[in-house]
């Protein structure tokens, strides 16, 4: 189980983003790393297709490490835990709150 998924809120905490905030929208697990909406941007040139006629040069976020970020509950920065609950569901908790983040 990942403490990080897609469409968490996260912060970036170190980097050349650090301070910004975004929506994760895709999740490696194999390699630690995930694309966040609005972070970490690269330029890419493209050559002309059926999908990009024009082609040129495409901004689009590249993947960052998982340890560059941390987890937004409520707007504030927390760590993440992983509890069994009494009806044998595992699910993530704020370790600074102690609150359920999801019940899935």
């Amino acid at each position: 189980m990942n403490r990080i998924r897609k469409n968490d809120m996260i912060k970036v905490i170190s980097g050349n983003y650090r301070g910004k905030t975004g929506r994760v929208l895709k999740v490696y697990p194999k390699t630690d790393r995930l694309i966040v909406e609005g972070v970490n941007f690269i330029k890419r040139h493209t050559r002309p297709s059926q999908t990009n006629q024009q082609g040129g040069i495409v901004e689009k976020e590249a993947p960052i490490h998982i340890s560059n970020v941390v987890l937004l509950v409520n707007n504030k920065p927390t760590k993440v835990g992983h509890k069994t609950l009494k009806d044998g569901k595992k699910v993530r908790y704020s370790k600074e709150t102690g609150e359920v983040i999801d019940a899935n």
